[in-house]
């Protein structure tokens, strides 16, 4: 609501559609959350990276509808999975597109927190994220993510032939087994 340029004062009958008048949300409750929120932010995005072992990353730039300014608003979002399985959100912060120096300032601090260099990065097209990857963790390596280049791929393809080729073969009976190699940590 604050992209909308809404005063805390503002909020109080917009979210009253949602949760109704008994949910005691009045312009101070408001502000305390916002403050808490940014503050539970702050340490999540300043955190010790250094007792977790990401095997692997995913990269992704999410774009909003919402202008401020000239830009549209986009979240870079790198998400961990540790060697059990594990997925966790390690950062989400916001970012110029998915430019190389928004990417930089991103991965450069995981870095500074003591995120260990992880084995793969799994990542779309955008070249600002790759490039940098080769800079801060150089012996990383990179793999084009496959759901991104499908629905590219089914993006350019003909429109006539509709459903068919909106899910590619591979997923139309579920996803492979995993190999018994799909199991074993890399790092082993």
């Amino acid at each position: 609501m604050y992209l909308y340029r809404m005063s805390s004062g503002d909020f109080v009958p917009a979210l009253e559609e949602f949760f109704g008048s008994a949910a005691g949300l009045s312009a101070s409750v408001i502000t305390r959350l916002t403050t808490d929120w940014q503050r539970e932010r702050d340490q999540f995005a300043h955190r010790s990276l250094k007792d977790v072992d990401y095997v692997y990353v995913y990269a992704d730039g999410i774009h909003f509808n919402v202008r401020l300014e000239e830009a549209r608003l986009c979240a870079l979002v790198i998400v961990g999975v540790r060697s059990d399985g594990t997925k966790k959100l390690v950062s989400i912060s916001d970012g110029h597109r998915e430019s190389t120096e928004s990417w930089a300032d991103v991965l450069r601090g995981l870095e500074h927190r003591g995120m260990t260099v992880p084995v793969l990065a799994v990542g779309d097209g955008a070249l600002g994220f790759w490039g940098t990857l080769s800079e801060v963790f150089s012996e990383t390596l990179h793999q084009r993510c496959w759901v991104h280049k499908m629905a590219n791929v089914m993006k350019a393809g003909p429109k006539r032939h509709g459903r068919q080729c909106r899910k590619p073969p591979q997923l139309r009976s579920g996803p492979p087994p995993l190999s018994a190699n799909a199991t074993r940590s890399p790092r082993a």
